[in-house]
């Protein structure tokens, strides 16, 4: 005689019966997978693990620059410093172990280092000044003798050429000469500028006499050493109006402030019409990469490592008087500090004396 099933209520036959649905996937809006189903190329590496941390790896600053102030040393700085401002420097360094300028401190080897050290004892044509070149040769000579001898080094006489065509004209033109009154700069340095005409374009006015067209000009001129100018001009022939325009951007040249005489401080814009110009500060090395008008502005003014954006509209004219008018807006550190009545100390060349990453 079989054995009667236990009776089960609806409900628990129901869900004994139910099958659990598989879960539908988030659709995907790109052909990449999921955040969770990525894993990484290569597990997480500590600094510690790397050898980072170890004194051993990569050239490390000698013992020989960590070294307290002589006496004369000190002497030095309190001919340039106030007693205050020599407690905040030696309080400063004092702050800074010299255990951590040995471990973490590194001294860079790569092509486009800035040489914040340098010796002094050398002289080098290519970067000296040619008159404290000694009439030995051009090689690198040793001055320590020349330093402490008393007579004074004598440098070569300049040997005298023949001035060329050009040079006499421009020497002869009433034009260069009015214009080398006006700003103070001979007709040689006025002929070393770096002159480039960047927007020629034809314009017509319309007068009760007719169509009168003419010919529109807009030249930049620099010293490539932190000078900057631009000038239009308009005439009905051509080599009036490139004239004209290149007359004014040298009277019109301006310093412009640099960074570390290669770049800008910070990111500026200005805006003139439609065109926006956006420039930013880049570290050593990156060069100019922006359009060729703001190219040729920065390689005018002495500008190395920038970069620049022009959002909206890039007519040529607009751009290149935007940009212009954004380096001469830059807001320079002093002022700041001086607006708000603090004192700016630049870390990097005070207590690390340009040894950092």
């Amino acid at each position: 005689m079989g054995v009667a099933p236990a009776y089960t209520c609806l409900s628990c036959r129901l869900k004994t019966l139910v099958v659990s649905a598989p879960r539908t996937s988030r659709r995907q809006l790109h052909a990449s997978a999921s955040y969770s189903a990525r894993k990484p190329s290569f597990p997480n590496v500590s600094a510690s693990k790397m050898g980072l941390l170890t004194q051993e790896t990569g050239p490390s600053i000698n013992d020989s620059r960590i070294k307290p102030y002589s006496e004369d040393e000190k002497a030095l700085l309190a001919k340039k410093y106030t007693p205050d401002q020599l407690e905040a420097i030696y309080a400063g360094e004092t702050a800074i172990l010299d255990e951590d300028l040995r471990i973490q401190g590194r001294a860079r080897t790569d092509p486009m280092r800035i040489s914040y050290f340098d010796d002094f004892s050398k002289i080098r044509p290519i970067i000296d000044h040619p008159a404290e070149i000694p009439a030995g040769g051009a090689k690198e000579q040793d001055v320590g003798k020349l330093l402490k001898s008393t007579e004074p080094v004598k440098a070569p006489a300049p040997t005298r050429e023949a001035p060329s065509r050009q040079q006499v004209a421009e020497s002869t033109d009433p034009r260069i000469l009015r214009l080398s009154q006006q700003t103070g700069m001979t007709p040689q340095q006025i002929s070393k500028l770096r002159v480039k005409n960047l927007v020629n374009h034809r314009v017509v006015n319309q007068t009760r006499m007719g169509k009168i067209q003419s010919l529109y000009f807009l030249t930049i001129a620099g010293n490539e050493d932190g000078m900057l100018g631009i000038g239009e001009g308009k005439a009905a022939e051509d080599e009036d109006g490139r004239r004209q325009a290149m007359m004014n951007a040298i009277r019109n040249m301006k310093p412009v402030p640099r960074y570390e005489e290669r770049t800008i401080y910070g990111e500026v814009e200005a805006k003139v019409g439609a065109s926006v110009v956006q420039l930013s500060a880049r570290a050593p090395g990156f060069g100019n990469r922006c359009q060729h008008l703001i190219y040729e502005l920065a390689r005018a003014a002495g500008i190395q490592d920038l970069a620049a954006r022009t959002p909206r509209s890039r007519n040529k004219m607009n751009v290149v008087k935007a940009a212009f008018e954004a380096l001469m807006a830059q807001r320079l550190p002093e002022d700041v500090a001086r607006a708000r009545g603090r004192k700016m100390v630049d870390v990097r060349k005070v207590y690390y004396g340009g040894q950092v990453y």
